[in-house]
């Protein structure tokens, strides 16, 4: 299966996920959920490596130039060798950086151990009631890990972090 045909077979799945009520037949309109991101990178081996071991999930397709990383829950990561001479659009229009929310306490701690092997640059903060550990990919792409996630911890202002760059 090539990432194009993952990508249609993901996109073809109509309807409400098992247990949820379909918002249109409720008579309100339905909400969009996030599925999957994409990220350039400059090398794929180094950038699958990286990214399997910090979130745990698996490449469900893999060829010359892409891979497909999916979690249990759906959501899905390509990842696109672009070289090493690829431009970085950190501070320009566009999504700047995701932030990925760990299960729990000890994941975020693993998370943590994770980004530290890979950069120096590493902090850890704790802000409206959960905390944020921020580190650097291996293309230097900021990631955020976040616990407890917005479910169990509503934000009530916006983070400081989102004013830099």
């Amino acid at each position: 299966m090539s990432l194009d045909d993952a990508a249609a077979l993901a996109a073809a799945e109509p309807g409400p996920r098992p247990g949820q009520e379909n918002p249109a037949e409720a008579g309100r309109p339905g909400s969009l959920s996030l599925a999957s991101a994409v990220m350039f990178v400059t090398e794929l081996d180094r950038a699958v490596a990286f990214y399997t071991e910090l979130l745990a999930w698996t490449i469900a397709v893999r060829d010359l130039d892409a891979a497909l990383l999916t979690c249990p829950d759906g959501f899905q990561l390509y990842l696109r060798r672009r070289g090493p001479r690829a431009p970085h659009s950190l501070g320009h229009i566009g999504v700047q950086y995701l932030i990925w929310t760990a299960p729990s306490q000890s994941e975020l701690d693993r998370c943590e151990r994770v980004l530290r092997q890979q950069s120096a640059q590493v902090t850890r903060s704790t802000l409206d009631g959960f905390t944020l550990v921020e580190g650097r990919g291996p293309d230097h792409a900021p990631i955020l890990i976040a616990y407890p996630g917005p479910q169990e911890a509503p934000r009530h202002q916006v983070m400081q972090r989102i004013y830099r760059w």
